[in-house]
């Protein structure tokens, strides 16, 4: 039995050498599972999850950069596929239409440049006072109250509001964007999903399709300075976006420049409590943001995993995988790898581990890490430098998510 660090309420799990993300505390604290896989079975046979598991890094990053493992997971030879694809086919508007999260080239070369303008260093650049903007605001009125949830006042809103502006959706419409996003995304799960939450993404999904299919309209006949008026415009190689397309990419960013980062400051907020000298000397030294969000995305971040399935027969560190079967990297896991890096479970906000892999690698490396790196970059260093005597109130906050993505539902502290 392995006594759990703070920061679950959840019991205390036992560690075996075996993938099983729904045991009890592995939403607070899979990091222990997660050491026993890589050092006993790093090549691990999931029967629950009808998958091959990896947690080394060389063997998620040969995975993730190999474009001969394909990124839609439908085509997995396996029955949580099949109802994968039966899910999604419950979409509605979504059901049909490519999203470069889960196509391969030569669709998803063309998805991508279409969409990548938005999110270049340059022009997250050129949003960095409008980001440090809304982060004073929010602090202001959360500071006000002498107690705040740092979730709630501040990971939660940050996010929707950047993506929303950035969108051209109207302030008064962001709660509704918001709602949307969160339903969706608790679907992470896949297979796993409730019945009940399906149900509930699919009348989000149609509300959201109604939403922007008014909001796609309106810029065809008066295009705007935004990013779903550069989409309906977009054209690369004489192909435009179908309007399904344009929805797809709208809902992916919404919830790609929701959830995870919410979470990301979530966690590397909770990170920083849990390591006080760490994080006084990030107050005393903010010049260290960008190294510290590189330490804390690979000692916290909140997106653990994803799946890929091989075209063909390939070979990993003596293993073959056979096409057809499902792959589940533990990004994670690389992450905490002490192969790759050293001393791996301790928080260096001096590390600045830029090859880390919470944001995937490859061709799928994630289009908005730009933003969320700023976003989180803004967000904390203002956190640190405006409250000097910031005090966690529960120290075992209670978390949320899914294996896939996880986050502390709320952090109040006092200032």
């Amino acid at each position: 039995m392995v006594t759990l660090p703070s920061g679950t309420k959840q019991e205390p799990a036992v560690i075996t050498a075996e993938y099983n993300p729904f045991a009890p505390g592995m939403l607070g604290n899979p990091y222990e599972m997660y050491r026993a896989l890589r050092e006993n079975d790093p090549i691990h046979r999931s029967e629950m999850m009808e998958s091959w598991v990896l947690t080394r890094y060389d063997d998620i990053d040969k995975v993730l950069t190999d474009n001969r493992f394909s990124a839609d997971r439908t085509r997995a030879r396996t029955r949580f596929a099949q109802m994968l694809e039966e899910q999604q086919a419950q979409y509605g508007p979504m059901s049909n239409a490519q999203t470069m999260l889960t196509s391969d080239p030569p669709d998803h070369t063309r998805l991508r440049k279409l969409v990548s303008k938005a999110f270049t260093p340059r022009a997250v650049l050129d949003l960095r006072p409008r980001i440090q903007d809304i982060v004073d605001y929010l602090l202001a009125e959360a500071g006000k109250r002498g107690e705040f949830d740092i979730i709630h006042d501040l990971a939660y809103p940050l996010p929707v509001i950047v993506i929303a502006e950035m969108l051209g959706v109207p302030p008064e419409d962001r709660h509704r964007f918001k709602h949307w996003s969160d339903t969706v995304v608790a679907t992470l799960g896949g297979p796993f999903t409730p019945p009940e939450v399906i149900a509930a993404a699919r009348v989000a999904i149609d509300e959201l399709a109604e939403y922007i299919g008014h909001v796609i309209a309106e810029r065809r006949a008066e295009p705007r300075e935004d990013l779903i008026s550069g989409l309906v415009a977009a054209e690369e190689g004489g192909q435009v976006l179908s309007e399904e397309e344009i929805f797809a990419t709208c809902i992916l960013l919404l919830i790609a420049g929701n959830e995870t980062t919410t979470n990301l400051i979530g966690t590397s907020m909770l990170a920083l409590f849990r390591n006080p000298e760490q994080m006084e000397r990030l107050r005393r030294d903010l010049s260290l943001m960008p190294s510290a969000v590189e330490e804390l995305l690979r000692y916290a971040g909140p997106v653990h995993g994803t799946g890929r399935v091989p075209k063909e027969d390939i070979e990993i560190a003596g293993h073959v995988f056979h096409e057809g079967e499902m792959v589940f990297t533990l990004l994670a896991a690389g992450n905490r790898d002490p192969s790759h890096y050293p001393d791996p479970d301790k928080l260096d906000v001096a590390r600045n581990p830029t090859d880390h892999l919470a944001l995937g690698d490859g061709i799928h490396f994630c289009l908005g890490a730009p933003l969320a790196r700023a976003e989180a970059q803004i967000a904390i260093g203002t956190m640190l430098d405006r409250f000097p005597k910031l005090l966690l109130l529960d120290e075992d906050p209670e978390w949320g998510g899914t294996f896939i993505i996880r986050g502390p539902k709320r952090l109040d502290v006092t200032v």
